[in-house]
């Protein structure tokens, strides 16, 4: 895992594999780390960035701010993405991935607790590939992050051009 720590700094953590990222895009540090666990519980070791709102996310992906340095071309393969996030809501991280040649055919999940309908419709208006809910129950949400898990990560086939 990688997390932006208060000096926003990366954290990694043991098992990353580099060329399959997963963008973690959650302010929430309880559903941060319900995330986190489910993923582990279900055998991902898939290097894990977190970004705690939209600002970070939209730095990390078009390698601005903090994240100047970092390789612009190395895209996560799947974004999981809160909406109600501080800053930059994620529906606007959305339309600017959606914008943006570059990140434009990233898949992102819409990860969230919200059950209005409208944010459903906007997600799915602006590109989400998903739109999945938090389940309550961990053993729910663990299933949930094994069927994503599943789909995207081991089922589902990137575009060409290094996304």
């Amino acid at each position: 895992m990688q997390a932006l720590g208060k000096n926003r700094t990366p954290r990694r953590a043991r098992g990353e594999m580099k060329n399959k990222i997963i963008l973690l895009v959650e302010d929430n540090p309880d559903d941060e780390l319900l995330t986190l666990r489910a993923l582990k519980k279900n055998g991902v070791l898939n290097e894990v960035v977190v970004a705690h709102d939209g600002v970070e996310a939209l730095d990390y992906l078009f390698a601005s701010g903090p994240h100047s340095g970092r390789d612009a071309g190395l895209m996560p393969q799947l974004i999981l993405l809160d909406l109600k996030l501080p800053r930059v809501d994620g529906l606007e991280v959305l339309k600017r991935l959606r914008s943006d040649e570059r990140t434009r055919l990233l898949p992102v999940v819409i990860l969230t607790s919200s059950k209005e309908q409208q944010d459903m419709l906007d997600g799915y208006g602006l590109g989400a590939n998903s739109y999945v809910r938090k389940p309550v129950n961990f053993e729910q949400f663990v299933r949930a992050v094994e069927q994503l898990k599943l789909y995207w990560l081991v089922l589902n086939e990137a575009p060409p051009g290094g996304v």
